[in-house]
């Protein structure tokens, strides 16, 4: 607890001991009025509140030194508030929790509005926007808005600059409904708070742009994996697919990415405080002083520059070893949202009649014959094991275009009854159907409910999801033809693990088979066809995107897009990719550079509590 009215007088006294005519420290206090508990006097005798900064004679009397005042606003971070409040709160008839949270929130409230800005300029920065450079504007704006802040207040600020920006991210989930999207933006919100407190923490450390950085990477490492399986979606990474950041991800990965990102926007608001200081500067930048003053401002901007070029003196192969010819067939849906599958077999027939059409095709002419072919996730609608018609149509495709085909289907899995595999069958127009993938990460609340018993009385919706599908075991690197390619599935796309150890297994390009079908015109297709783009050139490989209604694209090693379909349209690409057997830096890395830099933005908050708990007055007020 903070010194008391009491002790706060003795110190007065012992002010005045030596001065001449001074009364002795041992002599009695003349009576008075009781002081207020929650009140201290500033150096003009008046009392002070709470929230007031201190002035220049109260330095010996206040219970906790003032917060470093490095930038704009800095007189809000003084931590005489929260420590107020956390005072009251152990007195009898103190206020509430609750209480507490309202008034933080009210005083908070500027702050507030600044950083739900910077959440939604965050959000620009992805597609179907693209506006790359408002990413680490934003990451800037939250390092100046926690900055010197406690703990508690970055906390605040940064679920403030949080959920705004997840909310208009993850806005696609509205067909849903929008209480999901309200949830799930909750959920991942919290992590940034996690990073808001970490980001006041390390503020007052030497080089706190660098921690700050890491602090990103950690962040990103805790949402991608929990819970549930982790939900990465909103990577500062995947706002920047097609920047000057981009091949670093050859180096690094995704999370190299994000770490440049997030350094560069930790420079840009050091250069800010410095610029702020500069203020106060004697003779501006008339004379010496003033110049030497405004180096640290200028170094912070180059070297945030020097980051965002860097990227340029990454190359990025391209080189293959030979190529393949394929052909992407989007048969389209019947309708777009929830009840995307229309009649039974209608999405099948879609996907066969297209297959049809460029059988003719390639018969006339007109269209070269290509090796394979690659169907969407969910391009049969039915079990072609289960259900001999969509066997039979599958077969009457196949055959008449004469190569093998990679066809989407939901299986029944063989081993456990009542769950469903989310697989790619190679079908072979001799052998018929093959070799398989079955989907590793199923999406929890899409395509199986965690405790389905209890939550299913609750959410009446999760009822539409009646069988749960069951993860497989291996990855997807599959012999399709005269080619060996890694077939990922939908969301899969997003996880770093998955896709690593694809590439690793022997994959020579990428394929993601996926179903946009039920967030069509969200912008949600825009945002995993990005991720496709960082894993091309994370990996040095093509990615081809087959999707049931768009968009379905090819995307070449270094990131470019050369081929794409429209939404909601029947389409056949028809293309020459290349295959590539060279691993990049980043494939043999793995995780170590996200978990090393994780670790460290981790141990650079430890060292500034360290440090404050060290350099905290004792009970006295005294160092």
């Amino acid at each position: 607890m903070p010194p008391g009215p009491e002790t706060t007088a003795d110190a007065a006294d012992g002010d005045t001991v030596g001065r001449p005519g001074g009364p002795s420290s041992r002599s009695p206090r003349p009576p008075g009025p009781p002081a207020r508990p929650d009140a201290r006097e500033n150096a003009a005798g008046r009392p002070r509140a709470a929230d007031e900064q201190p002035e220049a004679g109260d330095a010996a009397k206040a219970p906790v030194p003032p917060a470093p005042a490095d930038g704009p606003d800095a007189s809000d971070a003084h931590p005489d508030a929260v420590s107020a409040a956390g005072d009251t709160a152990s007195r009898p008839g103190g206020p509430t929790r609750l209480t507490r949270l309202v008034r933080l929130a009210r005083r908070e409230a500027r702050r507030s509005a600044l950083a739900a800005v910077a959440g939604l300029a965050l959000t620009a920065s992805f597609p179907p926007y693209d506006l790359w450079p408002l990413s680490f504007v934003a990451v800037a704006a939250l390092a100046l808005l926690t900055r010197g802040r406690t703990a508690r207040q970055g906390a605040w600020t940064g679920f403030a600059f949080a959920l705004p920006f997840f909310f208009f991210l993850l806005r696609w989930l509205h067909v849903v409904g929008y209480d999901a999207v309200f949830g799930l933006s909750v959920i991942e919100a919290l992590f940034i708070a996690l990073l808001g407190a970490g980001l006041a923490v390390i503020s007052r450390l030497p080089g706190w742009p660098l921690w700050g950085a890491c602090l990103w990477v950690a962040q990103e490492w805790a949402r991608d994996r929990t819970p549930f399986g982790g939900f990465p979606w909103g990577r500062l990474a995947f706002a920047n697919t097609g920047s000057p950041f981009t091949p670093l991800a050859a180096l690094g990965g995704a999370p190299l990415v994000t770490f440049a990102v997030a350094l560069t926007g930790g420079l840009l608001a050091c250069a800010v405080v410095a610029a702020w200081r500069l203020r106060g500067a004697a003779g501006g930048l008339d004379d010496g002083r003033g110049l030497r003053a405004a180096l640290p401002a200028v170094e912070a901007a180059a070297l945030a520059a020097a980051v965002v070029l860097a990227g340029y003196a990454v190359p990025v192969p391209t080189k293959a070893a030979d190529t393949v010819d394929i052909a992407i067939v989007q048969g389209n849906v019947q309708n777009p949202g929830m009840n995307f599958l229309g009649r039974p077999m209608m999405i099948l027939n879609n996907h066969v009649d297209a297959t049809l059409a460029l059988a003719k095709d390639i018969k006339a002419g007109r269209v070269k014959k290509p090796d394979l072919v690659i169907w969407p996730e969910n391009s049969s609608d039915l079990d072609p094991f289960q259900y001999a018609e969509a066997y039979d149509r599958i077969e009457e495709a196949v055959r008449a275009v004469g190569v093998p085909v990679l066809v989407g289907a939901l299986v029944d899995h063989p081993g456990k009854p009542g769950y469903v595999d989310n697989q790619g069958i190679v079908w072979d127009p001799v052998k018929g159907p093959g070799a398989s993938y079955t989907k590793q990460h199923p999406v929890p609340f899409g395509e199986y409910v965690p405790f389905r018993q209890q939550l299913s009385k609750v959410i009446t919706r999760l009822q539409r999801v009646p069988r749960d599908f069951y993860p497989g075991d291996h990855t997807g690197v599959l012999k399709i033809g005269p080619a060996r390619l890694g077939d990922v599935i939908c969301f899969e796309v997003a996880y770093d693990e998955i896709v690593h150890d694809t590439v690793m297994a022997g994959a020579r390009a990428l394929v993601v088979q996926t179903n946009n079908a039920t967030y069509g015109r969200t912008g949600q297709p825009e945002q995993q066809l990005a991720m496709s783009r960082l894993r091309a050139v994370e990996h040095g490989r093509a990615v081809v995107t087959a999707a049931t209604s768009g968009i379905s694209a090819v995307v070449a090693p270094d990131g470019k897009v050369l081929h794409r379909s429209a939404e909601f349209t029947r389409d056949v690409i028809s293309t020459s990719i290349p295959l590539r057997d060279e691993i990049t830096v980043a494939d043999r890395a793995g995780a170590a550079p996200e978990w090393a830099l994780a670790m460290v933005g981790l141990l650079s908050c430890a060292a500034a509590i360290m440090i404050g708990r060290r350099g905290r007055p004792d009970e006295k007020g005294q160092q």
